[in-house]
């Protein structure tokens, strides 16, 4: 599995940009991380989910999951995030902070 996550705007308008590859985590994070695609039906996800009025300085997020021949990109905004999907996320932005 390899997860392409990208996190722009925001107030400070800083992006964050992250490559997951099951071959460099954990296998706990690697089924950790399994689970949540799974749990978010990832796979099924429109490719744009995108709020009736949106609002600036929020962030949006750019995912993409590659996994036994299936490639899926979902691009969200913060405040249309359906609440399947907001543990991936989360997810992510923790891991994120513990490669840098």
């Amino acid at each position: 599995m390899r997860i392409s996550f990208e996190r722009s705007g925001g107030f400070a308008g800083i992006n964050l940009v992250k490559v997951f590859d099951s071959a460099n985590l954990s296998e706990n994070d690697i089924n950790q991380v399994r689970r949540l695609v799974e749990a978010g039906d990832f796979f099924r996800l429109p490719k744009n989910i995108t709020a009736k009025s949106p609002q600036p300085d929020r962030f949006q997020y750019i995912l993409t999951v590659e996994d036994n021949n299936k490639k899926h990109t979902v691009e969200v905004g913060e405040q249309s995030m359906p609440g399947t999907l907001r543990p991936l996320i989360e997810w992510l932005m923790v891991a994120s902070r513990r490669q840098n």
